[in-house]
């Protein structure tokens, strides 16, 4: 029988994870609209060109 093993969350998992405590802390969001929110300001924040940062 084989057992699974968890795998430890990706940087990008534990980016989202963040931002998304970030949201909860600072909102009335349910989980799953905190979440989403994260997932699209991870996602924009990836995208701003390094000169910018």
């Amino acid at each position: 029988m084989m057992t699974a093993t968890a795998l430890p969350p990706s940087r990008y998992e534990t980016r989202v994870d963040r931002v998304k405590k970030i949201v909860l802390d600072n909102t009335k969001l349910s989980e799953e609209k905190a979440r989403e929110l994260a997932v699209q300001m991870v996602h924009a924040l990836d995208t701003v060109p390094e000169k910018m940062r």
